[in-house]
């Protein structure tokens, strides 16, 4: 099974005893590639790193709508700086989180604006972090003409999701679509196009039935995909290939061709 996992956080302290192991499990269970993603400077450094030293992974920079008060104008040329390596794939995660107050409404719609700016300065996709502010985040994207966009963990209605797959976001489903009474989250996995449908573990949090209550690691996103797969009536070997192929397509990556093992260290060109 090729699989893809979007968007998880390798560099979280929760892998740091067992992370080369993680990455292992993670390839025996045909995942090929994955983005691990920043949350603040350090996170998103660390990300690049992880990057560097295992060549199925690639990073995403940025600053965390629950940090957004760190986006100064320092920390964004340092993510600027960051974007330019070749295993950046994508800037974020970013949005809104009106959920949790870390950070005030009007700091992290300016954090949110930097970031689509820079996306689009540097032509890279756009993950988005949004809970209960679809309407605002959905109005921003578009005011700022971004285009290249990935909601990330979608947690919206099938109404919204179709909002996003109208403008030609990809929508990312991740752990919450296996759980016995996540009514929307399967009806906005049998209800979305296949070739705008990412899966994503976001490890180490969000884990799947049915490990749910333990550490998630991104070995498990094939329980995600066979969940899809059943709500959708497919085989899972056809969600896997299309949402590997969808990721690849959006982040602008080559599929592995057999040639090396994907968790070898990548050397930097």
């Amino acid at each position: 099974m090729d699989l893809f996992d979007s968007h998880l956080h390798l560099d979280d302290a929760a892998f740091a005893s067992d992370r080369d192991s993680v990455v292992t499990r993670a390839a025996a269970a045909g995942v090929m590639g994955m983005t691990t993603v920043g949350t603040n400077v350090a996170s998103s450094r660390a990300a690049v790193a992880l990057a560097e030293r295992f060549s199925m992974v690639y990073a995403a920079v940025a600053i965390h709508p629950h940090e957004a008060g760190d986006a100064t104008p320092e920390a964004m040329r340092e993510l600027r700086e960051m974007a330019a390596h070749p295993k950046v794939a994508a800037v974020g995660e970013t949005g809104l989180d009106f959920a949790e107050h870390d950070a005030s409404r009007e700091v992290q719609r300016r954090a949110f604006v930097e970031h689509i700016r820079l996306s689009r300065e540097l032509s890279l996709p756009l993950i988005i972090h949004c809970r209960e502010a679809f309407a605002e985040v959905l109005e921003i994207l578009e005011r700022q003409q971004a285009t290249r966009v990935i909601m990330h963990a979608f947690s919206g209605s099938v109404e919204v999701a179709a909002r996003c797959v109208a403008k030609g976001y990809y929508v990312s489903l991740a752990g919450p679509v296996t759980f016995r009474n996540a009514r929307t989250a399967a009806q906005v996995a049998q209800e979305i196009p296949l070739e705008t449908l990412l899966v994503e573990t976001d490890a180490p949090v969000l884990t799947p039935e049915p490990f749910r209550g333990r550490r998630n690691e991104p070995a498990y996103l094939r329980h995600i995909v066979q969940r899809i797969a059943e709500l959708r009536g497919r085989e899972p070997e056809e969600i896997a290939a299309a949402t590997a192929a969808n990721a690849r397509r959006v982040f602008g990556v080559k599929a592995e061709d057999g040639s090396s093992d994907p968790t070898d260290a990548n050397t930097p060109q």
